[in-house]
């Protein structure tokens, strides 16, 4: 299992803080495939990808147990 959390207008957008994804051992571009796939999220690059609280790459593994945040751009004034 993945442990996806969900920050911004991606928690607004599915009403949910995280979400449980029965996935092991996929690159973070696999895992931006299926949430545009299966859950209708757009996670463009311009969407952060951590895992275990660091930055990744496009091309690093996600493994069981891993606890991945989507961080969306922040804009302010």
């Amino acid at each position: 299992m993945i442990r996806l959390l969900l920050f911004a207008h991606l928690k607004e957008q599915l009403q949910k803080e995280e979400l449980l994804l029965p996935y092991q051992n996929i690159t973070v571009k696999q895992l931006r495939d299926i949430l545009k796939n299966d859950y209708s999220i757009s996670a463009s690059s311009s969407i952060m990808v951590a895992v275990n609280e660091e930055f990744a790459a496009e091309e690093d593994m996600i493994g069981d147990g891993d606890v991945v945040a989507l961080i969306p751009p922040i804009s302010g004034g």
